[in-house]
């Protein structure tokens, strides 16, 4: 289940008009968030399968996981952040039962990002997936 913050997501993008408004949003969503200090865009961090530089940072405390991220492009970062929405302050179990690509073709984002936007938005969510199987 999608947490309340991605719920707000939805509705911000069911409000919105058309995709160029949608596309403004997310862009407004990655600068909105903070920048990933440089130390932590290591190797070890950054996310194969993406066609920018992206960065994602899990960290796990006490049963929930949260993550920070970052990316070159704006359009990413944004991304990032919706993806902070919905899986940030979760249990490795309930992110492991989100169904990430159905929860983003409620915002529409699917049918507008292009292959390798998609490829890397399936990249990062499959590193979160990663981490929280790996913390579960």
């Amino acid at each position: 289940m999608a947490s309340a913050e991605f719920e707000e997501v939805v509705d911000t993008f069911a409000f919105l008009d058309d995709w160029e408004d949608r596309y403004a949003h997310v862009i407004d969503m990655g600068r909105a968030m903070d920048p990933l200090d440089d130390a932590l865009k290591t190797k070890a961090t950054k996310v194969d399968g993406c066609a920018s530089q992206v960065w994602l940072v899990p960290e796990v405390a006490g049963d929930t996981i949260t993550f920070d991220g970052d990316s070159d492009a704006m359009i990413v970062r944004g991304l990032i952040a919706i993806l902070r929405t919905l899986y940030s302050g979760q249990r490795a179990a309930d992110i492991l039962a989100i169904d990430a690509p159905a929860e983003f073709a409620r915002l529409g984002l699917d049918s507008h990002l292009s292959a390798q936007r998609s490829n890397g938005l399936r990249a990062m969510i499959e590193r979160v997936r990663l981490f929280a199987a790996n913390a579960a």
